[in-house]
């Protein structure tokens, strides 16, 4: 008989939230148990594989060569039993189990958040993880089940399904250009940029009037930085002026903190993906997720 009936499964969930939180205290408190219980398991664990997975020091918890191939198997049958029980239970309206979302930290404040509060509320056995950051994360080493991508998709043997299509708006706090609002983008090249440090090209731009006259600009930055929000809280405090999809600043703009520049002139914009890795039969999880997106925040 398989040496696989020797062990308690369940204690793959233990294994992993211990390798993911770094200690047994900080498991214990993801998981609910107590921490002698999680301790227990992983000792069991440890004495069903017949190796050892962790060598404890005084400050953390560090996988053995044993205990990260095992580790990465782990995620891999963690993963593919959510798959199995979202799909058996497709034919259901309850989602349970684990999702986990990346987005931009932007979009992950102002859309997902508000949309995964939406449906843990609807659905109570559903937990939603959102790792927000403004770099681009790799999908299969995270263990993400669905990536927002903002902008133009690069080739990859992921899939995307569009959700949005979206502008870029020149904006600026309203007293920025007190000798007068810039007529055409040239005019903006003497003021400061605040840019966003993780885009290609950013201070290259190429600006588009009624679909014919066109106008390239090249902007000087004075302040850099890798997050949407250090750029809009810079701007805010008046050190330039910033290009920003047009979800992300049309409540400035209403609320009279920000004013658009340049109307009639745009820039090319992108679209909103939620991308998700190529497989045969899709997550139900991430079915359910994408059209909520859709019907909440497409356009």
């Amino acid at each position: 008989m398989s040496k696989l009936f020797d062990i308690n499964l369940n204690r793959l969930v233990v294994f992993a939230a211990v390798v993911e939180t770094g200690s047994i205290t900080a498991a214990a408190k993801r998981l609910g148990l107590a921490k002698t219980m999680v301790s227990a398991h992983m000792q069991k664990l440890e004495a069903e594989i017949g190796s050892n997975l962790l060598v404890r020091t005084t400050r953390r918890l560090h996988l053995t060569e044993a205990g990260t191939l095992f580790y990465e198997a782990c995620q891999k049958i963690l993963q593919d039993t959510e798959a199995a029980i979202s799909l058996a239970s497709s034919n259901t309206q309850q989602l349970r189990g684990k999702l986990k979302i990346s987005a931009t930290v932007d979009y992950g404040a102002s859309v997902i958040a508000p949309l995964a509060a939406k449906l843990t509320q609807e659905n109570p056995e559903l937990r939603i993880e959102i790792v927000s950051s403004d770099h681009r994360v790799d999908m299969v080493a995270e263990g993400i089940d669905v990536a927002i991508r903002i902008g133009r998709l690069t080739d990859s043997s992921h899939k995307a399904a569009l959700i949005a299509h979206f502008e870029e708006w020149v904006v600026a706090p309203p007293d920025f250009f007190a000798k007068g609002l810039p007529q055409t983008p040239k005019d903006l090249e003497p003021y400061p940029f605040v840019a966003l440090s993780v885009l290609p090209n950013v201070l290259n731009r190429n600006f588009v009037r009624q679909g014919y006259a066109t106008e390239s600009v090249k902007l000087t930055a004075s302040i850099m930085a890798n997050t949407a929000s250090a750029v809009r809280a810079a701007v805010l405090a008046d050190a330039g002026f910033m290009i920003y999809p047009d979800f992300s600043v049309k409540e400035d703009i209403e609320a009279g903190r920000l004013i658009r520049v340049l109307p009639e002139w745009t820039l090319p914009g992108g679209g909103i993906y939620a991308v998700f890795p190529s497989a045969e039969q899709r997550s139900h999880k991430v079915s359910v997720f994408i059209a909520a997106l859709k019907q909440n925040y497409g356009g």
